[in-house]
């Protein structure tokens, strides 16, 4: 009986510790370069600028069987914004808009996720930015994941949202149009060894 009693808890400690090994760590290939943070913003209601963050870093936990146990940590050094153009990267970078030599970081820790669809996923998070906290909600696409051709095992995903630069501290007004910011993300994660 103790024998079958101890077997018994040996399997199932077994089976337990498989499912908890499901979820795998990743970490955001920086290295690589194949993460990137865009964003589109109103220029006085009459055109649009685009930009990047050259300079990005995270990780994430996944496992494509529970997505609603995911978790992600992204960060963005602010000073590496880059719109194609010297000058306005100075302006943007100055304490008119990100104050980078005050708030060098902005970041993003995911608080839940709720699956809409195959493959698809409302990720909430706290984004901060300017010093400033709050919830946002990123409408994520698992878009694969495999081994690669140097030996390792990735996946990748991307998401959008939609900010306020009034959300997150006094900013210079460029106008009602310029208030929302749209945020595109991909991102391809390392499986960590």
């Amino acid at each position: 009986m103790l024998k079958k009693t101890l077997a018994a808890l040996a399997i199932g400690s077994a089976l337990l510790s498989a499912g908890q090994a499901m979820a795998a760590d990743y970490v955001v290939d920086k290295e690589g370069q194949h993460a990137f943070v865009d964003f589109k913003i109103s220029h006085l209601g009459y055109s649009y600028i685009t930009g990047t963050f050259k300079d990005i870093d995270g990780k994430f936990s996944f496992d494509a069987a529970k997505p609603e146990d995911s978790k992600i940590e992204f960060n963005v050094n602010t000073a590496s914004v880059f719109t194609n153009h010297a000058e306005r990267d100075k302006h943007i970078a100055s304490a008119d808009f990100l104050n980078v030599s005050k708030f060098g970081k902005a970041t993003f820790v995911s608080t839940s996720v709720k699956s809409t669809g195959k493959n698809t996923a409302d990720v909430t998070g706290d984004l901060t930015l300017l010093g400033v906290t709050k919830p946002v909600v990123v409408k994520a696409t698992f878009l694969g994941e495999g081994k690669d051709p140097w030996g390792g095992y990735r996946a990748g995903f991307e998401g959008t949202t939609t900010i306020k630069r009034s959300d997150f501290g006094k900013q210079k007004d460029l106008g009602p149009t310029s208030d929302a910011v749209e945020l595109y993300v991909t991102f391809e994660g390392v499986k960590a060894k």
